[in-house]
């Protein structure tokens, strides 16, 4: 099992998270965050510490969140790791909880 960043980090990039990581499992792109599952432990420290409650384990995903843990596993290959936190982006309170971001994502 893994953990999975979903569509709601999309255009937020909260990145609370990354700090109580143990295995720095987290990995940035310009505007989302992913979780490399072959890193990931399942420790559940990062579920409670992202304010846009954007992660959430594999077997929890709801239907139309599901392509995202391949697209987590696909970017993590891509994408440098990210093990301190940084400032959210810029518009990020009025991107919270919007729904169907994908089209936004930057790679």
């Amino acid at each position: 099992m893994t953990y999975v960043v979903t569509d709601n980090c999309i255009l937020c990039k909260y990145t609370d998270c990354v700090e109580v990581c143990p295995v720095d499992c987290f990995h940035e792109g310009p505007n989302f965050l992913v979780i490399d599952p072959d890193e990931c432990i399942d420790c559940t420290l990062c579920v409670p510490e992202c304010p846009a409650e954007a992660i959430f384990p594999e077997e929890e995903l709801s239907e139309d969140q599901m392509q995202f843990l391949e697209l987590n596993a696909e970017l993590a290959r891509e994408w440098p790791v990210i093990t301190e936190k940084k400032d959210p982006l810029p518009d990020a309170d009025e991107w919270d909880g919007k729904p169907n971001k994908l089209q936004y994502l930057e790679r």
